[in-house]
């Protein structure tokens, strides 16, 4: 039975805390009699007692555990490192694997990105962009839709930080803004928490860094003339630094 979540998925959706305690389950073999059945797997998870632990292979947050947290229907460590088994089949993990670092950073790599990089990373933003989705259901499902809106920007944080410094690659980052712009002020984004204006920011200081790196990613910036109003002026320490190229 192949899940229908990899590595990613859980990495993406799963808090710091949580992940890095699942992860220490899975790598200390604290994972135990598992066994797949009726689209489920199930397990003994050694915690400070063996926990019987059941996870969906459809959806790692569908789980079951008889420790405090999973009584309460709460994503606990012990449901995420069976995903973790489920998703490696018992495998190691690498430090990348492991690694949890979603802070958006301009990687300062001065050169062209090839054309079917490019397409590549297009791709990957559209696919993240569908975790950041409308809201307008009732109270108890809008942590959810949180969590999704977090899940979406940490996948496009990663894609951001991997970029090399050039026009076309400021070109991506420019779109993206605006799509994400889109949602805030007509798509029925609902970022009360500041999680997706928070990565905005964000993406608009790796273009002021890649500006000084490479000049020429200005040019991208003139996307931005005459857009109108936006959802909370983001694009105007972009359209500074277009300005004063523009009066030498």
């Amino acid at each position: 039975m192949i899940p229908a979540y990899d590595l990613n998925k859980i990495k993406f959706a799963t808090d710091e805390a949580t992940f890095q305690r699942a992860v220490g389950l899975y790598e200390n073999g604290k994972v135990t009699e598992v066994e797949e059945w009726g689209g489920n797997y199930t397990a003994a998870v050694l915690g400070t007692r063996p926990y019987r632990v059941s996870v969906s292979a459809r959806n790692y947050k569908h789980g079951s555990c008889t420790c405090y947290l999973g009584e309460k229907d709460t994503l606990c460590k012990h449901i995420v490192a069976l995903s973790l088994y489920a998703v490696m089949d018992g495998r190691p993990l690498s430090d990348r694997d492991k690694e949890l670092d979603f802070q958006v950073e301009c990687s300062k790599e001065q050169r062209a990105i090839k054309e079917e990089e490019l397409t590549v990373v297009k791709k990957s933003v559209t696919e993240a962009l569908r975790y950041i989705k409308p809201y307008s259901g009732p109270s108890r499902t809008w942590f959810a839709n949180q969590d999704s809106l977090r899940e979406g920007c940490n996948r496009l944080s990663v894609i951001v930080s991997d970029l090399p410094v050039d026009k076309p690659a400021a070109e991506v980052l420019v779109k993206l803004l605006l799509r994400l712009d889109k949602k805030l002020r007509v798509g029925g984004v609902d970022d009360s928490n500041g999680i997706v204006g928070g990565f905005m920011s964000e993406v608009v200081r790796v273009l002021e860094e890649s500006a000084q790196v490479d000049p020429k990613c200005i040019e991208a910036f003139k996307a931005l003339i005459g857009i109108g109003i936006t959802c909370f002026g983001w694009e105007e320490p972009l359209i500074r630094i277009l300005d004063e190229k523009l009066e030498k």
